[in-house]
Formats: structure tokens, C-alpha cells, sequence
């Protein structure tokens, strides 16, 4: 008698491009995670410390957006830099339900501490990798991120389903 045959999985014809991305983070990051670890900083931290530097004062919602922190997360990354001196948070006077996300002069003093260190990093991989493929790395990452549909969206059967909840709300 014989054995009955297992089915056999579909070839994949298409190398894992998320963790080819992810691989490519983790690459990346082991040149700044000294810098962060020294500065007494999570990833997470830096992420919205750097947000802030450059955006200026933002609700939590616009920061789990801007620094890809689920909105569960940011409740603590922004409870333990409030606790830390890193940012303040106050009420808005017209709607005291939202919240804006400031710097302190305590984050402001590590940040120009630690913004020429990473602009250094960033030197080191441009001269080890050459300036036009880190402009090439950008824009292919710009365009990917532009034209991917979000996930609610990437299905065949989603533009119908989307009109659907139009057409009910409507």
C-alpha cells in the first residue's frame, strides 16, 4: 500500500519583500542604535523626538502616524518621555479632549546633541554606499509607499465592498 502524498506548497515566485525591508531596517538601525543607547532613547523615542524637532508640536494621533507607533504604543512612549522630561503634554484651549505633544529645553539640548551625530552616520553610509544609490534607496522607497494601496485596498474584492459602504452611508 502506499503512502498517500502530501500536497505540496505553490513555488513563490516573489523573493519576501517585507523582510527583505525589515532586514534592511535592522542593517540601518545597528548604525544608530549605539547613538540612541547612549542618549538613554528608545527607538521609538528618537522617532518622535525627531518628529517633534522637525514638525513642532503634534497630537498623539498625528504621531503614531508620522512615526509608525501603533496608537496602544504611544500611550506609553509618551507617558515614560513625560515622565523622563522629554516632552510635555497640555490640553488644547478650544477642545480640552485633544492634546499637543511639545518638546521640553531638556529634549531640545539632547536633540542638538544627537542630530550631528546621526547627520554623521548618515555621512558614513552615504560615502560607503555612494550618494546617488541612497537618493536611488529614497525615491524607490517614496514611489512604493505612494502608489501601494493600503491594506484595505490591496484586495480585488475591496473597491466593491468600499462603494457598497458609500452607497449604504450615503
Amino acid at each position: 500500500m502506499s503512502k498517500p502524498r502530501t500536497a505540496q506548497p505553490a513555488a513563490l515566485r516573489h523573493r519576501n519583500l517585507p523582510h527583505l525591508l525589515l532586514r534592511a531596517r535592522e542593517t540601518l538601525m545597528a548604525h544608530f542604535r549605539p547613538l540612541l543607547a547612549e542618549a538613554g532613547l528608545t527607538e521609538q523615542q528618537w522617532r518622535v523626538l525627531r518628529e517633534l524637532v522637525e514638525q513642532g508640536p503634534l497630537e498623539p494621533r498625528q504621531l503614531c502616524e508620522a512615526c509608525s507607533i501603533s496608537s496602544p504604543s504611544i500611550v506609553g512612549v509618551l507617558l515614560r518621555m513625560e515622565e523622563t522630561g522629554l516632552i510635555t503634554r497640555e490640553r488644547m484651549a478650544h477642545d480640552q479632549r485633544r492634546v499637543r505633544v511639545s518638546l521640553t529645553p531638556q529634549s531640545r539640548k539632547l536633540a542638538q546633541r544627537l542630530i550631528p551625530l546621526v547627520e554623521r552616520r548618515y555621512e558614513a553610509l552615504e560615502a560607503s554606499l555612494g550618494l546617488q544609490s541612497i537618493q536611488e534607496v529614497y525615491d524607490a522607497l517614496d514611489a512604493l509607499l505612494a502608489r501601494t494601496p493600503g491594506a484595505d485596498e490591496a484586495t480585488p474584492d475591496a473597491a466593491p465592498a468600499k462603494a457598497r459602504q458609500r452607497h449604504a452611508a450615503g
